[in-house]
């Protein structure tokens, strides 16, 4: 069976060229073609000889997912749920702003660490990623956009815990910030994590540092350990610490995500202690009103209740903002549309059923 391809992107494909006799720059010649001119196959890399093209075919593949589902929003959002070789599933995502084109991808099959308002764990983790199915979700999501466009940002906010897999991650996103990559800047590439404090320190370790995304929920460990049950292994004030050791060494502002349940941590006395954690801190909070998920307890909050939760952490002096919900009509929020395959399968994904209420 022939090999991942993006998995072998450095010296191990740069030696599988020498052995054949090739020249060395051919190693980069393939790279430009599978990273910046958007080939789905040897077949387009019209600039090679053709026995070359003929190895490459018999010894490579360039995809091992398969597309189990693909939907546009009104919004232009668009989302894809593939299919890796094992037989999981993952999804990755991409959201059209302005001038922008951000992409959100995946890091596990599944997660681990146990937030039980999200739809991505509810059936725990499989496995990490290898480092090819993680630059394969940018390439796919890269070819969903016209020849003049191309990708801006890079949030790795989908499926699991990417500190979970770090090695894998920052290789595939060496790829993306590479200039002879997809070039886009370590400052438009985003990591969340639910914060992993030793994860945290070697991430502050390399020497481009992208910038960090804690995802709090929470402000006491009492309320934490009930909503992101990893955090009975860590605690906010070691996650805080390693946070204050990134922007230490980085320098980059920290963004915190608090995804707002009703009537559980939305209300005025949990904005206070959050406010009372965040204060001296450069931060950003990014605020996110709850996506409901179907066989889940939990709600949405009223526009009333997000505002004054905001109104709160921004009078203690704290930056705020409210993410702006995109792809609702397609189930977009993490886990959901995979779910929805997975149950459903993907011939009877229907745009009644994408349309219907989660």
């Amino acid at each position: 069976m022939p090999s991942h391809l993006l998995n072998s992107l450095g010296e191990d494909f740069d030696a599988w060229l020498a052995e054949r006799g090739y020249p060395r720059y051919r190693a980069p010649q393939i790279r430009r073609w599978l990273l910046q001119s958007r080939c789905a196959g040897f077949d387009e890399m019209s600039d090679l000889p053709q026995k070359l093209r003929a190895e490459l075919s018999d010894s490579f593949s360039i995809w091992s997912a398969d597309v189990m589902a693909h939907h546009q929003s009104r919004d232009g959002t668009e989302k894809l749920v593939l299919q890796v070789a094992d037989g999981g599933t993952i999804e990755c995502v991409l959201l059209r702003d302005g001038a922008r084109r951000t992409i959100c991808i995946s890091s596990q099959v599944g997660c681990a660490m146990g937030c039980v308002f999200c739809a991505s764990g509810i059936a725990g983790v499989d496995r990490s990623l290898s480092r090819g199915e993680i630059l394969e979700q940018i390439l796919r999501l890269q070819r969903l956009l016209p020849t003049e466009e191309r990708l801006s940002h890079i949030v790795v906010m989908g499926m699991g815990e990417p500190l979970a897999n770090l090695p894998h991650l920052l290789w595939a996103l060496e790829w993306a910030r590479a200039s002879d990559g997809l070039a886009i800047s370590a400052r438009r590439i985003t990591i969340s994590t639910v914060g992993l404090p030793d994860a945290i320190r070697r991430l502050a370790e390399q020497p481009h540092p992208y910038e960090l995304a804690i995802s709090l929920h929470a402000a006491t460990d009492e309320l934490r350990n009930q909503l992101v049950r990893v955090n009975q292994q860590t605690g906010l004030t070691a996650i805080l610490q390693a946070a204050d050791d990134y922007y230490q060494a980085s320098r980059r502002r920290l963004t915190f995500e608090y995804v707002l349940l009703a009537g559980i941590n939305d209300q005025p006395i949990h904005a206070q202690t959050l406010a009372r954690r965040l204060v001296h801190r450069n931060a950003l909070l990014n605020v996110i009103p709850f996506n409901r998920v179907a066989d889940l307890p939990y709600q949405t909050p009223t526009d009333e209740a997000v505002d004054r939760f905001c109104q709160i952490v921004a009078q203690a002096g704290i930056n705020v903002q409210v993410r702006r919900r995109k792809g609702d009509d397609i189930h977009a929020a993490c886990g959901q549309l995979r779910r929805l395959v997975q149950q459903a399968g993907p011939q009877q994904l229907t745009p009644a059923l994408l349309e219907s209420p989660s």
